[in-house]
């Protein structure tokens, strides 16, 4: 058997001038360690971000060097890539969004014209969704689902001194001859989700994380010390939200049935906790569940067993309303159910996001699962509920869907108000961005709402990407603006933008 080495490579990041640049330090690559630690087959972490011990932070991060595109482009030298590069035999890129793709692309056309015999492989929705792009980099292999399996049975057959992958599933991979083939009907999604490796939080660059102090969410208090990790209790979603990959991760897709809601164990959640408190050293954990609530009763039995661990507990994702209330004596009417909401708190839960996503029923049932019925609940009611339990409270909304009205984004800006008025904390407004992998992506290519040849780089949360609707680009921008200029506080907005004055001057 061959002796082999993987690499997993986080690219340099690319943000726009004054937005936060955010490493990415995603569970995917823990998991992915942890699946060859199982087999006793080497493999390392590099997040080309931040770097390791040898590299000097502050003589690249906070530097950023501006791109051709005008975007800002953080992270180590290529020089310094390769170097790390060249003692490897496979590369795995995560391509998960459709912002990582320049960037990850850029990082494969340059190991594989330095390295060509270096394997190089990828997943995630973007690089599932735009595979030719891929192949076109260098890539030989796209991972097409989750691949804790996958990278088990690629790295078998690098040990037997072999590039033959027909029997690996859930991959399109080059062949000798650089013929594409398609081998996503093999293979299979693991259900028990017991049965996945331990993360190796411990590959991550943490202490380095923590020192630049940049999470990707939860409203953290200036001056706080942080020492976080994240951990997901569960996989996919009970919902399949048009804008969502999971709508389309389906028993019989590419990447098989991977959207079906499937949970840890508590056991398992409980030993992994302590795993992040006690042996990495993590104070505040991020749940990164796509509906941590999605199964009520488990998750109300889970966080019970999670009371007394001394962790500060973030939601990322979300929290669906629907989860936060209960039948009423009213028939079709739900009140807040205060017995979960105290209980998010004594678990260790200091903040929340609730994805209101619209105040318009129709928009919610078309484009959202309809997984939010406005007219069988009070939504003030329920917030300064919460608010009662001292939690920091974040709400989501969308808009710019692709037949949204006017009049109807207006409405979603006069709700966001009220809902502001009753105690939300933060509020987060977001032009629609339909990103590959997602129906919604799809009916705006059919639709005309989205070029074919468009550009990835510019998907990005305040700019309007959209054609044909029924508001321009620049007013529905404004709108966007004006609304989180409205509904925030006066000192989140002055935090906000003090953080965006230091991004410009460095």
């Amino acid at each position: 058997m061959k002796n082999i080495k993987f690499l997993f490579l986080y690219p340099p990041e690319q943000t726009w001038p004054g937005f936060p640049c955010k490493p990415n330090g995603s569970l995917a690559y823990p998991y992915l360690v942890g699946a060859l630690k199982q087999i006793n087959v080497e493999s390392n972490i590099y997040d080309a971000c931040v770097g390791n011990d040898d590299d000097d932070l502050d003589k690249f991060f906070y530097r950023s060097e501006k791109l051709p595109s005008g975007m800002l482009q953080t992270g180590v030298s290529d020089e310094r890539i390769l170097d790390i590069v060249s003692d490897y035999d496979a590369v795995g890129i995560t391509s998960i969004f459709s912002q990582q793709e320049t960037q990850v692309l850029r990082c494969a056309r340059l190991i594989k014209k330095h390295f060509p015999n270096i394997l190089l492989f990828s997943g995630g929705v973007n690089a599932r969704s735009r595979k030719k792009n891929f192949f076109n980099a260098g890539f030989d292999i796209i991972c097409t689902s989750e691949s804790e399996l996958t990278v088990q049975e690629i790295a078998k057959v690098m040990q037997r001194n072999s590039r033959d992958f027909s029997d690996v599933g859930k991959i399109v991979y080059k062949d000798k001859d650089q013929k594409i083939i398609d081998n996503t009907i093999k293979g299979e999604v693991i259900i028990d989700l017991d049965n996945l490796p331990i993360p190796a939080w411990e590959h991550l660059p943490n202490e380095r994380y923590w020192k630049i102090g940049r999470p990707h969410g939860g409203n953290i208090k200036p001056g706080t010390k942080l020492k976080y990790a994240s951990i997901m209790t569960s996989r996919g979603c009970p919902f399949a939200c048009s804008y969502c990959h999971i709508a389309k991760e389906l028993d019989g897709s590419e990447a098989g049935a991977i959207g079906k809601f499937r949970v840890k164990s508590d056991e398992r959640v409980v030993e992994e906790l302590l795993i992040l408190k006690n042996q990495i050293g993590a104070k505040q954990i991020y749940i990164e569940d796509d509906s941590i609530l999605g199964i009520k009763h488990r998750a109300v039995r889970l966080m019970k067993k999670m009371i007394g661990l001394g962790l500060d507990l973030m939601d990322v994702n979300g929290i669906n309303m629907i989860h936060l209330v209960k039948k009423s004596d009213k028939k079709g009417w739900m009140i807040p159910d205060e017995e979960v909401i105290e209980l998010l708190v004594e678990v260790g839960f200091t903040d929340i996001n609730l994805p209101f996503e619209s105040g318009n029923s129709r928009i919610i049932k078309k484009w959202c699962s309809n997984k939010l019925a406005l007219d069988r609940f009070d939504p003030q009611e329920l917030i300064k509920t919460v608010k009662k339990y001292n939690l920091n409270v974040t709400t989501n909304y969308m808009i710019g869907f692709p037949d949204e009205t006017k009049e109807e984004i207006n409405h979603t800006i006069e709700f966001a108000k009220k809902m502001h008025s009753s105690g939300i904390d933060v509020s987060n407004f977001f032009l629609v961005m339909p990103l590959p992998g997602t129906p919604m992506f799809d009916y705006c290519i059919e639709n005309n709402h989205l070029p074919k040849d468009f550009n990835p780089d510019t998907f990005q949360w305040t700019k309007a990407n959209l054609d044909n609707i029924a508001i321009g680009k620049k007013e529905l921008e404004s709108l966007r603006d004006a609304a989180w200029e409205n509904c925030n506080g006066e000192q989140f907005k002055q935090n906000r933008r003090d953080w965006a004055a230091v991004e410009k001057q460095n």
